[in-house]
């Protein structure tokens, strides 16, 4: 992306080289048509950025949503007795609030770190300096990443002898650090 954004401001630099003398009361100003080019590419450029955002956050809903069907399916195998059952639910909900803090699955992940090889912070320099997210995150924050990995490690830490409440109670806790991170705007 870099490399695209290099060629085309040398484009737009050899572009403004007129033809002529340029005399002190006449001063070189870029042309409207080219401005405008620019602005439509801004344009672009910022909406594909709000894309991004939507989708991640379609990814963190969807994921949430599949927690409250694993939730769902671990306390029906809990009322049952079925230990088996309710441990593999109980797996699929520690996961789903891993996924939840890492922002989607390893094929996620994967195209987060293409997109920074490729030059893409979703967030501002001054943003990332403050530490508030790790590179290419866009929604996640580095304190709601750290509290879903906790409340993931101890959701999969009850797949023995899962109890409907304390894991109820675990995945509310989730649910609130999600809630608020799907709205944050």
């Amino acid at each position: 992306m870099k490399t695209g954004r290099l060629a085309l401001a040398a484009a737009l630099a050899a572009a403004l080289v007129v033809p002529g003398r340029a005399t002190a009361q006449t001063p070189a100003g870029t042309p409207a048509e080219m401005v405008a080019t620019y602005n439509a590419l801004a344009d672009g450029i910022l909406a594909l950025k709000k894309t991004e955002d939507s989708l991640v956050r379609s990814i963190l809903a969807a994921t949430l949503a599949h927690g409250q069907g694993a939730l769902a399916r671990a306390q029906r195998a809990i009322a049952a007795s079925d230990a088996k059952a309710a441990a593999a639910a109980v797996e699929a909900l520690a996961a789903d609030a891993a996924q939840l803090g890492t922002e989607g699955d390893n094929a996620v992940g994967a195209v987060r770190r293409r997109l920074l090889e490729g030059g893409h912070h979703h967030h501002s320099s001054a943003s990332q300096a403050q530490g508030a997210y790790e590179d290419g995150y866009v929604v996640v924050t580095r304190t709601a990443k750290t509290q879903l990995l906790a409340s993931s490690r101890t959701i999969a830490g009850m797949a023995a002898a899962p109890k409907a409440d304390a894991l109820a109670a675990e995945w509310k806790k989730v649910e609130g650090i999600a809630g608020g991170l799907l709205k944050a705007r």
